[in-house]
């Protein structure tokens, strides 16, 4: 892959990460909440997640639920059902100092990395975008494997920043913002990711084609 198609690639994939989409918004209130090293573990599963995804795309998981719509309706309802759980759940966590043990952040930690994940994963977008996005920057008369493999360490590179810059965000809110502005703060994140889950819901195959 040459330099300007990789540039290309970057500047794109940067955009479109830049929106405030599910993983951001877990980003965002995981700095707000626990802090920098729980978001840590966050941002490491939504990195996960990217690399499972293009991997699946690469061995033709997006072309079967483009085929299947009985694949597409179930990880569609299941994504959607998720992410309306942790809206429910974030509406319901209060806002508090960011005072916690070194068990307390393992054990957030560990919530954090699976909640990104199970994101990311559950998420058909993420996998019908990748099929329609990625192949415009491979090059066929070149190894088609090693391509993909650096557009899915670059993904998640640009990702990771991405999801610093949230959730620092989040935890500079935290610092500025007395906590009831910062349990608004969580009901915004939690009414964003519901307008998500209604998104995804509505969402149909045919958008990506």
């Amino acid at each position: 892959m040459d330099a300007t198609t990789l540039l290309l690639y970057v500047v794109t994939v940067s955009a479109v990460m830049a929106s405030p989409g599910p993983s951001m918004l877990l980003a965002l209130n995981n700095g707000a909440c626990h802090g920098m090293r729980v978001a840590g573990f966050g941002i490491a599963g939504a990195m996960l997640s990217d690399l499972l995804l293009i991997g699946a795309v690469g061995c033709g998981l997006g072309a079967l639920l483009q085929a299947s719509e009985h694949l597409f309706a179930i990880v569609k309802w299941g994504g959607a059902a998720y992410l309306l759980y942790l809206a429910w759940a974030i509406w319901h966590s209060p806002a508090r100092a960011l005072r916690v043990s070194p068990t307390e952040v393992s054990a957030s930690g560990k919530k954090a990395f699976l909640r990104a994940l199970l994101v990311g994963l559950s998420n058909p977008k993420g996998v019908l975008f990748f099929s329609a996005f990625l192949p415009q920057f491979i090059q066929p008369a070149a190894p088609v494997a090693s391509q993909y493999v650096m557009l899915a360490l670059v993904s998640a590179a640009i990702d990771c920043v991405m999801m610093c810059l949230y959730a620092y965000g989040g935890r500079h809110a935290m610092r500025v913002f007395s906590a009831s502005v910062m349990t608004w703060v969580n009901r915004g994140c939690a009414g964003m990711l519901a307008l998500l889950a209604l998104g995804l819901s509505l969402y149909r195959r045919s958008e990506l084609r």
